[in-house]
């Protein structure tokens, strides 16, 4: 089965509406945090970046008298939520595997906290936490993050290289175990 690859979910045009939500920069810079947070901890690369570029496509925006309200927002906040149900439905569209859609989905549920009366601390995997790290690392002040600027075809570019990194960790992990 060949791999569902960060490309392959970039250019899907559901990812591409989301995206535009959420600033590509942000989940392209994230993704690749999450590569070399997942090298470090152990973790799948491969689980890792579609977790990461995924995190954030459960955003919507929050307008008051036509103004941006960053504090309404986070008031009525569930993105990670919207986002889990939206990478899992997107990545099983795309002919992931399941328990793969599953994992990622999952990440992306738990990558922040910011929407649960109470802290994750502690209680997530080592996947959700190298997510959850990736996406802090890239945090601006009043979500800030989220309106850097990146041109779709750099992303690709990017994103192609980190897809070749990935298959190069997945290889030389076969090899080792086969």
């Amino acid at each position: 089965m060949k791999r569902v690859t960060l490309v392959d979910v970039f250019k899907h045009r559901v990812t591409q509406k989301y995206l535009q939500r959420s600033g590509i920069n942000h989940a392209v810079t994230v993704t690749g945090y999450a590569f070399e947070m997942a090298l470090e901890e152990g973790v799948d690369p491969d689980l890792a970046t579609k977790s990461a570029l995924l995190h954030d496509m459960g955003h919507y925006e929050w307008y008051r008298d036509g103004k941006w309200d960053y504090e309404e927002y986070r008031k009525h906040d569930i993105h990670a939520i919207k986002g889990a149900e939206r990478a899992h439905k997107l990545l099983v569209r795309l002919g992931e595997d399941r328990l793969v859609a599953k994992e990622v989905s999952l990440a992306v549920l738990l990558h922040t906290d910011s929407y649960l009366p109470f802290n994750l601390d502690d209680k997530r995997t080592t996947l959700q936490d190298v997510v959850t790290r990736a996406d802090e690392k890239d945090e601006q002040p009043l979500g800030m993050h989220h309106y850097k600027k990146m041109d779709k075809s750099e992303a690709v570019q990017l994103l192609h290289a980190l897809d070749q990194r990935i298959e190069q960790v997945l290889e030389q992990k076969e090899k080792l175990s086969g």
